[in-house]
């Protein structure tokens, strides 16, 4: 038995001794000399490359450059909430806000991490709103990179970026130089510098990967996404970190990671400096943000919308719908236009349209060129400050003379190319709905035309190739003038709103 208990000791500590070794090694360990018989073994051999490449040398002394001197500017956000801030920080489906990581039982004070930049010398701090929402009052500590240790308070957030500014006591901070995100383009260097997984001042590398991303994770109403995606290496913790380029410049705040773990998988999301510029300042100077809205709703225009309104290019955004009163209104600007760009650049997709405008404040006027029945224009817009108003739903036809058309009992008509089935609307039903005429879209077959262009069933559609649609008579009449090959425009009504579809007749 003794004999038994002491081989079992001798194996544990082997075990134990083992198993050090190969966490030492595994871990980098150290260079160890044995000395045996009066000399010391030698281990390695010579270097397999005694020039080194002047081109590489350079790319990695820059990396070193652009790390010691942007390392300074970026410090450690510590945030304590008491209430229940887990929930907030959930990931959203595949795209995660990447931090603070808060980890606590319920009903007790939670704690995270994440990260920051400075941007004045005397203590101004972006982050993001994920990172400091929810804080208690003096539950926001910053860890410069040299240690030293503030108490933070918080100067403003806005949700619709996803940005904030904090500020500490504090002169003479070390502060980031702000590039120009305008001129970030893909495949450039990129360094992510911040605080991951509670690591202070890590930097990794990656190149900018795209450009002008909406991943739909920022969930407020009027949430603005121009994201810079990189696949620098980060995660939670980096969240209101630095996005680099290779002068040294912040071009990014780095926001948020797609995965499927939330941790690093390839791909992050940084806002663009440029539009925390103009937030940053806004909150400084006033507590919020004062933002000018043309007052429309945009969709984009793909090959089937571009054919059903005439266009030779594929490109601009469509005006779903206005919002009554708003600048769009007043400067002349109608549903169905496309607007091709917006002082003279380009806009081909909805974000870069909204990120754009968001720079500007209410009084700053905006020049929109317009693709309009086959005729451009230009419109001057003067921007308004946002109202809280429901979007003007367009109405889709004229009265006749002989007033509403009335339909006894709704009639069923089966478009098997397109895919659904639509029936005429009664009377009581187009008083409810507050319309003159339309007919309602009572089924919609999986994978058809109509469902793949997003029509589900309920849906209204009040007017095709711009004409009031009075009863599923006349909507039959319009599809079928049509020849395969050529797309249709619908106006058609959701309980979220107007909005312009097209359909193609199938081949």
């Amino acid at each position: 038995m003794k004999k038994t208990v002491l081989t079992s000791l001798v194996l544990v500590t082997v075990g134990i001794v083992f198993g050090a070794v190969l966490v030492s090694n595994f871990s980098g360990g150290v260079d160890i000399g044995f000395a045996r018989g009066g000399g010391d073994v030698k281990l390695g051999g010579p270097a397999p490359i005694t020039g080194q490449n002047s081109n590489l040398k350079a790319v990695s002394d820059n990396f070193i450059v652009v790390a010691k001197a942007v390392t300074p500017s970026v410090v450690a956000i510590t945030v304590t909430a008491s209430g229940k801030k887990t929930g907030k920080n959930m990931p959203h489906d595949f795209f995660h806000f990447f931090g603070p990581d808060f980890q606590a039982p319920e009903q007790q004070p939670e704690q995270g991490f994440g990260s920051g930049v400075i941007i004045t010398p005397d203590g101004y701090i972006a982050t993001n709103n994920h990172v400091v929402d929810g804080a208690d009052k003096d539950g926001i500590e910053v860890v410069m990179a040299d240690k030293i240790r503030y108490k933070a308070k918080l100067i403003g957030v806005d949700p619709s970026t996803d940005l904030a500014v904090i500020k500490i006591d504090a002169k003479g901070l070390p502060v980031a130089a702000l590039g120009n995100s305008d001129e970030v383009q893909v495949g450039e260097w990129a360094l992510a510098i911040g605080n991951p997984l509670g690591l202070t001042s890590t930097v990794t590398a990656g190149i900018i990967s795209a450009i002008g991303r909406n991943i739909n994770i920022i969930r407020d109403t009027y949430g603005i996404e121009d994201f810079i995606q990189t696949d620098a290496a980060i995660n939670p913790g980096n969240s209101g970190g630095a996005l680099v380029n290779m002068n040294g410049e912040v071009v990014g705040i780095n926001t948020a990671i797609a995965t499927t773990n939330a941790r690093y998988q390839g791909y992050g999301f940084a806002v663009p400096v440029n539009l925390l510029k103009t937030v940053a300042a806004d909150l400084i100077k006033e507590g919020k943000v004062r933002r000018g809205y043309i007052g429309v709703q945009i969709g984009i225009v793909d090959q089937t919308m571009a054919n059903a309104l005439g266009m030779k290019e594929v490109k601009g955004v469509i005006v779903q719908s206005l919002v009554k009163g708003g600048a769009g209104e007043a400067a002349g600007v109608k549903e169905g236009d496309v607007i091709l760009s917006v002082d003279g650049k380009e806009v081909n997709a909805a974000n870069e349209l909204q990120s754009y405008v968001a720079k500007h404040h209410p009084g700053d006027e905006v020049t929109l060129h317009i693709y309009r029945d086959g005729k451009s224009m230009e419109k001057k817009v003067t921007l308004k400050v946002r109202e809280e108003e429901r979007v003007a739903v367009v109405d889709s036809g004229q009265k006749s003379g002989d007033g509403e058309e009335a339909v006894e009992a709704p009639k069923d008509i089966k478009f098997d190319n397109l895919g659904m089935t639509v029936r005429s609307l009664t009377t009581d039903e187009k008083k409810e709905l507050d319309i003159d005429s339309g007919v309602l879209v009572s089924e919609v077959k999986p994978y058809g035309e109509a469902f793949n262009r997003f029509i589900a069933k309920n849906t209204v559609i009040v007017e095709a190739d711009r004409k009031p649609v009075k009863n599923a008579a006349d909507l039959k009449k319009i599809v079928e003038a049509r020849k395969p090959g050529e797309s249709l425009l619908l106006r058609v009504k959701t309980d979220r709103g107007a909005a312009f579809v097209a359909l193609q007749i199938p081949k």
